[in-house]
């Protein structure tokens, strides 16, 4: 099953490509972007501050770095849920086909009149 990237990925995605100073092929790559994709999340992080352009390329700043820790901490938090999620489905079909012999029995319920 293939797993998108959300947009809050691709922003994580080309921070850590950025790391301490990458040029814009650099990035486009190791963010596995299209060109087009690769502008649009550099202009948008450098307007928010994230990363900042230099002679040699682009940067992570301050406030940059701050956003991949606690997107680090948001994505280790997704995948325990995802995880425990999981879990939970398998529980409730393991539970489901526990009940299989009940559903070949046919139950007469009372109407509800009166008579």
């Amino acid at each position: 099953m293939v797993k998108y990237r959300d947009e809050l990925g691709i922003i994580a995605d080309v921070l850590y490509a950025a790391g301490s100073g990458a040029k814009k092929t650099r990035i486009m790559y190791v963010a596995n972007l299209s060109h087009g994709l690769l502008e649009k999340y550099l202009w948008a992080t450098t307007r928010s501050g994230f990363l900042r352009s230099n002679h040699e390329g682009y940067e992570v700043t301050e406030k940059g770095q701050a956003f991949l820790e606690k997107y680090a901490v948001f994505s280790s938090r997704c995948l325990r849920v995802e995880k425990e999620f999981q879990n939970v489905n398998f529980e409730r079909e393991a539970l489901g086909r526990m009940c299989e012999p009940l559903r070949s029995v046919k139950v007469r319920v009372a109407s509800g009149r009166k008579r």
